[in-house]
C-alpha cells in the first residue's frame, strides 16, 4: 500500500478577510500558521515521515509546508514548486470581498463564478496592473481568470509526468497546495463528477492521507486530525 499525503494551506489573511485571492501572493494569518504547524505536529504524532515535496509558487502554501517539514525534522527534503498547483486564478474578482461582491452582483452569479466546474469569473484586462505583473512573474502561463476545469487542466498532467513517478518509485510524499488545486487533484484521483466535486470543501491545514494500490488508484482516504 502506498500513502500521499495532501494539505491545504491554513487560513491565509484573505481567507480571513473574505476576500477572493487565487493567484494573489499573500501571507498565512496568525491562525494559518497555528494549523500549519499543528498539522506538522498531527504527521509527526502519527508517525509520517516525507522524501519529497510539490507544492505552489505561493506563499501561503511555501511556508505552510516549511512549518511542516520544521515539526517533522525533514527541512532538507526536494522540494518541487510550481504555478500548476497554484490555487484557481479568481480573474478580476481578485482582492475584492465575497460578501460585497454578492451585493453588487448577485448571490446566485458570484455562486455560479465561485461553485461552478466550469463558467470563469471576469477576466482581467490585459493592461489591468495585475495581469502585467502576473505575466512578468508568469512568463510561461499566466491565465486572465480560470474556472475549477481550467485548474483540473493543468494540475493533471503534473500529477501524471512528476508526482506519480515518485509514488512509483516509492517515494513518500507530501503535497502542499490549495483549495481548488487539491479539489481538481482529488476528482481526477476518485473519479468525482463535475456536478459533485464543486461540493467538496477542503478543511485548512488538515493533512489528508490517501491509501493507495499497486496502481496509485485510491482504497481509502481519510483527515488526519480529529475535529
Amino acid at each position: 500500500m502506498i500513502k500521499l499525503v495532501l494539505v491545504r494551506h491554513g487560513q491565509s489573511i484573505w481567507n480571513l478577510e473574505n476576500k477572493f485571492t487565487g493567484w494573489t501572493d499573500v501571507e498565512l494569518s496568525e491562525q494559518g500558521i497555528k494549523e500549519a504547524i499543528e498539522a506538522g505536529r498531527v504527521l509527526k504524532e502519527k508517525g509520517f515521515t516525507f522524501d519529497v515535496a510539490y507544492t505552489s509558487v505561493l506563499k501561503r502554501a511555501n511556508d505552510t509546508l516549511n512549518y511542516i517539514l520544521k515539526e517533522l525534522g525533514e527541512e532538507d527534503i526536494p522540494i518541487h514548486k510550481t504555478w500548476r498547483l497554484n490555487e484557481r486564478h479568481y480573474g478580476a474578482l481578485q482582492g475584492l470581498n465575497k460578501q460585497e461582491t454578492a451585493e453588487q452582483y448577485g448571490e446566485e452569479q458570484v455562486r455560479l463564478w465561485r461553485r461552478s466546474y466550469d463558467v470563469q469569473p471576469p477576466a482581467l484586462e490585459f493592461d489591468d496592473p495585475r495581469a502585467i505583473e502576473g505575466r512578468e512573474k508568469y512568463p510561461e502561463y499566466y491565465p486572465p481568470t480560470e474556472c475549477l476545469k481550467d485548474t483540473v487542466t493543468r494540475v493533471i498532467p503534473y500529477w501524471n509526468t512528476e508526482i506519480e513517478r515518485s509514488l512509483i518509485e516509492r517515494k513518500k510524499v507530501i503535497i502542499v497546495a490549495h483549495g481548488n488545486s487539491l479539489r481538481g487533484l482529488i476528482k481526477y484521483l476518485d473519479n468525482i463528477s463535475d456536478e459533485d466535486i464543486v461540493k467538496l470543501e477542503l478543511e485548512t491545514g488538515n493533512p489528508i492521507c490517501y491509501e493507495l494500490d499497486e496502481k496509485l488508484k485510491p482504497i481509502t482516504h481519510y483527515y488526519l486530525k480529529e475535529k
